[in-house]
């Protein structure tokens, strides 16, 4: 549980962030930034801020803005409704990530997330991305990334985006964040 006042501090980080990034966002997307502490009250080590551009049947564009080290759990998109789930291309904008999935484990990862002693973290195949990269993700893969020691920005494109139906491997996770004052 987040309250109204971390919500507002974490959406002019995103908003500075962006800014300083050269990614102009009406008062309405500023307005609009979502914060995701992923129901575990660990915003500065476990959540992620998002600006949505468009969400239609077909496509999705995001701007992810993850704080230094902030770590967006481990998750995969599952079919909804008959429909495949999302596929999705992440492009680094600014800082640094490390991002997980299937594969291959990678010796001495570079990232540390928190509740790996809870079984929260099952896939370990790291790819480093750093502004200009890019990296797709098929459906239903496992997948997790955190923000180098900076901070990142990623553009995400994608398929439609459901992520109200996202699995975490964490069961402790809610993706809704629950705001109060």
């Amino acid at each position: 549980m987040l309250s109204t006042q971390q919500v507002a501090h974490a959406q002019a980080l995103a908003a500075a962030r962006l800014d300083d990034a050269g990614i102009v966002l009406t008062a309405e997307e500023i307005r609009n930034i979502e914060v995701a502490d992923f129901g575990l009250s660990e915003l500065l080590t476990t959540g992620l801020q998002l600006v949505v551009y468009v969400n239609t049947e077909r496509v999705c564009a995001k701007e992810l803005v993850l704080l230094p080290g902030q770590t967006c759990p481990e998750h995969r998109h599952v079919s909804v409704d008959g429909q495949p789930g999302k596929e999705e291309t992440f492009r680094c904008r600014a800082g640094l990530v490390y991002l997980y999935t299937e594969g291959e484990p990678t010796p001495n990862p570079k990232a540390t997330p928190t509740r790996i002693d809870k079984g929260a973290y099952s896939v370990w195949h790291e790819t480093i991305l750093r502004p200009g990269d890019q990296h797709t993700i098929m459906p239903d893969t496992k997948h997790w990334f955190q923000a180098g020691p900076d901070g990142a920005i990623v553009t995400e494109f994608s398929t439609r985006s459901t992520d109200e139906h996202d699995v975490f491997t964490d069961p402790d996770i809610a993706r809704t964040t629950v705001v109060a004052d």
